[in-house]
């Protein structure tokens, strides 16, 4: 084989591997969110047992939140920055009293189901797991960049956004809920209006 035809090959095999990490991640997260996931209808969570629905901090959580984490699957260990109720509504405009609504339920999941590849990472992070003042690199789901930090008072940043409350669990999912929302600057351009531009 001559030098260019290896050469050639070589570009192939290295475009055509890139071309792999880059799809096959997203195609399994696709797979995930579209195989396993019934039609939620407002308030549906009435009919479970309090053991089926119950997790430490709820009340803390917000039903967005709560949605959110039920996409994923209790029993594999994953950590989630859930936006709390007040950045939920300030930054992404969604409120569960008005989001949750039939008519608006299925733009509310979109945006969830976006948020959540942001906010969570398919690992454990405990609180006490992050270094003081030294800053830990993670991936998300989907590929984005998560910069975790705590400070001297135990307060998580995740991408220079503070932690409301750590550490509260469901199943093998660890809950940090935060006082704004993880996502990149592309999707945010769509939630920041005119008047604030």
């Amino acid at each position: 084989m001559g030098f260019w035809t290896k050469l050639k090959r070589c570009h192939f095999l290295t475009t055509l591997f890139a071309l792999l990490c880059l799809f096959v991640p997203v195609f399994c997260i696709l797979v995930l969110l579209s195989s396993g996931l019934p039609e939620v209808a407002p308030n549906s969570h009435r009919g479970l047992s309090t053991s089926e629905r119950t997790m430490e901090g709820e009340s803390t959580i917000g039903e967005l939140g709560l949605m959110m984490i039920k996409m994923l699957p209790e029993n594999l260990p994953f950590t989630v920055f859930v936006p709390s109720d007040k950045a939920f509504n300030h930054v992404l405009k969604l409120q569960s009293n008005n989001s949750l609504m039939t008519d608006k339920m299925n733009d509310t999941f979109a945006i969830l189901s976006r948020i959540m590849g942001f906010c969570t990472v398919p690992k454990h992070i405990y609180s006490e797991s992050v270094p003081v003042l030294k800053e830990l690199n993670l991936d998300s789901v989907s590929g984005f960049r998560i910069y975790i930090l705590k400070m001297s008072d135990g307060t998580l940043l995740a991408n220079n956004i503070r932690s409301e409350q750590v550490d509260l669990k469901k199943g093998e999912i660890i809950v940090h809920v935060m006082e704004g929302v993880i996502m990149d600057a592309e999707f945010e351009q769509s939630f920041i209006s005119d008047h604030e531009e």
